[in-house]
């Protein structure tokens, strides 16, 4: 897998970043130093993940440095995927059972996962030309998944890029519960990220996290 591209493990590779994009010279550079380093993990853009007709998309900040950058899956590897994933399993938006491997298995319905930046930034804060520049496959994924009738945002970084996405910034405002609706009817739910950070501080809580998922349900349309 570490030499696989992008593409040939997203459920839409036609909106895909090859695996040596050269569009962000400080993500590169970070990307050459880890394949030096640790030259069995992904250290690639990571793909889109999930399910091609979903109609809920989860949009997350980036690929963290042991988490998806390491395994090539979004939130899965480190901390952030445990209560990722077991949200997506309550709500019945996953099947399987998440053990932090890309082989656990796990598959999900009616779900799909992308990032808002494709690469690991430093310090997992990438720059807002980066953020930019990295909108273009936000927008390509959103545009290729159709069914797509709620976008949740997980974090200050993936509401801004969403809201782009959806024609809805800078009218939309980030908070954790924010809801904002765009012109094609499409809905946009903001949460505060499920970082080690923010629930060990007690900013974002379970019941919190679960809480924007079960709003979402609301908007969920037969097939």
């Amino acid at each position: 897998m570490a030499f696989a591209s992008p593409a040939d493990l997203s459920p839409i590779p036609q909106a895909e970043a090859p695996r040596d994009c050269p569009l962000c010279p400080r993500l590169v550079r970070l990307r050459e130093e880890l394949r030096a380093e640790y030259p069995a993990w992904w250290n690639a853009p990571v793909p889109v993940f999930g399910d091609p007709e979903g109609w809920i998309a989860i949009v997350g900040l980036a690929p963290g440095r042991k988490g998806a950058n390491r395994t090539g899956r979004p939130f899965t590897g480190d901390y952030s995927g445990e209560i990722f994933y077991s949200t997506l399993l309550k709500f019945d938006l996953a099947k399987g059972e998440y053990r932090g491997d890309v082989d656990d298995g796990v598959k999900l319905e009616g779900a799909v996962v992308l990032n808002a930046v494709k690469c690991l930034p430093p310090a997992n804060k990438p720059t807002p030309e980066e953020i930019a520049t990295c909108g273009h496959y936000l927008e390509a994924a959103l545009a290729n998944l159709p069914r797509v009738r709620v976008v949740v945002a997980l974090g200050q970084i993936a509401h801004v890029a969403a809201a782009k996405a959806l024609g809805l910034w800078p009218g939309s405002k980030f908070a954790h519960g924010a809801e904002a609706t765009a012109l094609d009817g499409r809905v946009l739910l903001s949460t505060y990220h499920c970082s080690r950070q923010n629930t060990n501080t007690g900013r974002l809580t379970r019941e919190m996290f679960e809480g924007v998922f079960e709003r979402a349900l609301a908007f969920k349309c037969p097939r």
